[in-house]
């Protein structure tokens, strides 16, 4: 029995000594990755794994990788603001065009093709072959290194608070790219171990050995400095935030218009959110925009004043426009192809929405209501007197309770509080408390890259709540939901009103437990890798230097002992043919 189980050792160690030959595999490794279907080349011990320039290569593909990395991910977390960015782009360039989800598969195809690469040449490094990679594909590694940091330098002009944006969502996903840093660098013990200790050059194997650790430690550290307001104690989550129709909702029907205000009432939302402009003739309508080139047909209705601001037409003239076609011909968030044929009539046909209709609405079914309103230009008849026209609509003209009204206009504060002191003041700033409490402000209206968990409580503690816009990723309303923001304004009351719970949260115990065990699983395995190929290459190293003098007894009996283990292991008897050891080591 101790004689089986030796020999059974001994053939193991053979196998595990023996460098086997994925020849086909490797064949295609090297075909795709540099264009050598036949003339791939291991490196020997002592070599280095490619030469000056294909190591400047394998460096320009791993700068590559991080890039396009950094700005997908940029980009996919962006995805809360894209109909901002398109809306941002057809200003300035006059035509619509989704350049946003372009941009996203542009980036995506970009990290696939890099992302490609780097699987093949970590796959020839475990092989111990040597990198030649092929003038095509440095080419392409060029191109998307420069279509990345060009297309993040200028996305950091024009929108530099998707940054923020960033910082935000490492807040939720922070804790899961930490398990996946891990487990990705782990993964690398293996072409780095073998490379470090094939190495002759202590200065070579110092470098990649100091470079590895220092990743690894990073990683394993990240938790140390890592906040999420979703790892909480369990009991001490707050309600979920209400949630205020942006516009109505503008992915099921035009934006502004009566139906996307039924829809978000449909859809769950306690609060309507929109934009207030006084028409010529003094009736307070609904409009974003300074122009009413956007969300009308004014080029085929009024083609010589598409430039107009939208104060400077009568109401008689604005209900000739028809402010839905161009929701369908569009479709601004690609959620037009999902209404049924009677609903794309409907939005098809939709007209500027005034004021009182609006406010009638949410009297009827008991919504709160929020708006920006706009002074009218120079040479506008309500120039001065707007504040005290969308007063009398409010208190003369519908039947909506004052207490309804979250009143945001700062102009006139003062004013406005006297004349009704029922509306809730509402600061579209972060002010001193002091001030706001002057003021008799109720409720802050922040974008929501000014999230603070800190400064929520802080208000909270006053009696002020807070309301956060525009917020249409579930992420980024679970993120809210965690940090006790108290409503939100979505772009997307039928999707924020079906989440039950906050995407990722977890108690610090839970997380505590991930992030050790990750951690020490990955340093186990990184030990057994690089113990694993230090007495690997020790026992070659020994065989080899064993050869050297063939016609001593040690060797002689040695190879014959090799030679017996490796018939017992194939089956054959120890008189049939067997390799050499040159072929075990050489293999």
């Amino acid at each position: 029995m101790a004689s089986t189980l030796s020999q059974w050792l001994s053939c193991l160690r053979v196998k595990l000594l023996r460098r086997y030959e994925h020849q086909p595999f490797v064949s295609c490794l090297a075909g795709v990755y540099g264009c050598r279907w036949r003339r791939y080349e291991r490196s020997q011990p002592g070599d280095c794994c490619c030469n000056k320039l294909e190591g400047a290569s394998f460096t320009l593909l791993v700068a590559a990788f991080c890039l396009t990395l950094v700005f997908l991910y940029f980009w996919g977390q962006a995805k809360n603001d894209y109909n901002d960015f398109d809306w941002f782009n057809f200003g300035n360039l006059g035509f619509w065009f989704p350049w946003s989800v372009v941009l996203l598969v542009v980036a995506a195809i970009f990290f696939t093709y890099v992302t490609v690469l780097m699987l093949l040449a970590v796959c020839l490094l475990s092989e111990g072959q040597k990198l030649y990679l092929h003038w095509g594909h440095k080419v392409g590694i060029l191109v998307s290194l420069t279509v990345s940091v060009i297309a993040t330098a200028v996305l950091s002009d024009l929108w530099s608070k998707e940054w923020r944006t960033l910082l935000l969502s490492f807040q939720v996903t922070a804790p899961f790219l930490h398990v996946g840093g891990v487990l990705l660098t782990t993964s690398l013990a293996w072409p780095v171990a073998l490379h470090f200790f094939r190495m002759k050059s202590r200065v070579r194997r110092g470098l990649i050995l100091v470079m590895y650790l220092t990743i690894l430690v990073s990683l394993y550290l990240v938790p140390l400095g890592l906040y999420s307001p979703c790892i909480k104690e369990e009991g001490t989550l707050g309600p979920a935030p209400a949630l205020i129709g942006h516009r109505g909702a503008p992915m099921l029907a035009p934006e502004n218009t009566l139906m996307s205000f039924e829809r978000a009432v449909e859809a769950g939302s306690d609060g309507l959110e929109t934009d207030v402009t006084i028409s010529f003739d003094g009736v307070p309508f609904l409009m974003h925009d300074y122009t009413l080139r956007r969300t009308t047909n004014i080029h085929e209705v009024f083609p010589n004043r598409t430039n107009t601001p939208a104060a400077m037409f009568t109401w008689n003239e604005l209900e000739r426009l028809n402010a839905g076609d161009w929701f369908l011909s569009h479709n601004p968030f690609g959620t037009a192809g999902s209404l049924g044929a009677e609903d794309r009539q409907r939005a098809g046909n939709q007209s500027v929405c005034n004021l009182q209709t609006f406010l009638q609405l949410a009297a009827q079914t008991d919504k709160l209501v929020i708006f920006d309103l706009y002074r009218p230009p120079r040479g506008h008849p309500y120039r001065d007197t707007w504040i005290q026209r969308t007063l009398e609509v409010i208190q003369n003209e519908s039947s909506i309770q004052s207490s309804q009204v979250l009143w945001l206009p700062s102009d006139l504060r003062a004013l406005v509080q006297e004349l009704d002191p029922e509306f809730q003041q509402t600061s579209g700033s972060r002010l001193p408390l002091e001030e706001l409490q002057n003021n008799h402000i109720v409720k802050l209206n922040l974008d929501y890259t000014s999230m603070s968990t800190e400064l929520i409580r802080k208000y909270a503690a006053v009696n002020i709540t807070t309301n956060l816009y525009v917020i249409s990723q579930p992420w980024l309303y679970s993120l809210a939901w965690c940090a006790g923001v108290h409503s939100v304004t979505t772009n997307a009351p039928q999707l924020l009103s079906t989440i039950s719970s906050p995407l990722f949260i977890m108690s610090p115990d839970k997380y505590k437990l991930m992030w050790i065990l990750t951690d020490l699983m990955s340093f186990v395995l990184i030990l057994l890798v690089f113990f694993f190929h230090r007495w690997r290459e020790r026992e070659l190293e020994f065989c080899s230097s064993s050869r050297i003098k063939p016609e001593s007894n040690t060797y002689s009996k040695f190879k014959t002992e090799m030679s017996d283990i490796w018939s017992v292991s194939s089956g054959n008897s120890p008189s049939e043919k067997t390799p050499s050891l040159a072929t075990v080591t050489e293999h």
